[in-house]
């Protein structure tokens, strides 16, 4: 039922959506950008809404404790240990081999406040589960959610990082674009 509920008012809104999860992919991690505002989290329950695909999302662990961790949950969210480098990953790789389908949703950024380059967590869950990247787009001017279909790594961190900066940076975030601030310092 709240999936109907946030559908319309995504579309009430003015928003949509292009791209989609085909229904044959059965894993994947959804990286989404720009991490720009608390916007964020409603729009990307919006369009999951839209989607009609069950996604979870990583969230720092202190939202899921006192009186509102019931309702993370409820969204399907998964409580992570931000700071707690190699077991972070170890934990939602385990997630997804322990999982005949699931979608994982999360920011590369790590956080709203503008960064220089991306964390690389997600990169490293993608190649140690052997699942593809779903790049998203919060296209805040246009008032557009955009899908990419899936990106496939290839194990050169440095190539692939580089492929999705380039995705990204096409797009106008409604902060400083941190994409391009990865290109720079890494070029």
């Amino acid at each position: 039922m709240h999936n109907l509920i946030y559908s319309f008012f995504f579309r009430l809104a003015g928003w949509r959506l292009e791209g989609g999860i085909s229904e044959t992919l059965k894993k994947s991690l959804i990286i989404v950008a720009p991490h720009a505002s608390w916007f964020d989290f409603p729009a990307g329950l919006f369009a999951r809404a839209s989607l009609k695909t069950k996604i979870s999302f990583l969230g720092k662990a202190e939202l899921f404790k006192g009186p509102f961790g019931f309702f993370f949950r409820w969204l399907n969210g998964q409580p992570v240990e931000r700071f707690s480098s190699n077991g972070m990953v170890g934990s939602v790789v385990d997630l997804y081999n322990s999982n005949e389908s699931l979608h994982i949703a999360l920011s590369p950024e790590g956080t709203r406040k503008p960064v220089s380059k991306l964390r690389t967590g997600f990169y490293y869950i993608a190649l140690e589960a052997k699942i593809p990247i779903i790049m998203v787009v919060f296209d805040y001017p246009n008032k557009k959610i955009i899908l990419r279909e899936p990106f496939y790594l290839s194990g050169n961190i440095d190539d692939d990082l580089r492929a999705i900066a380039n995705y990204y940076n096409q797009f106008d975030g409604v902060k400083k674009k941190w994409i391009q601030n990865y290109l720079l310092e890494e070029a």
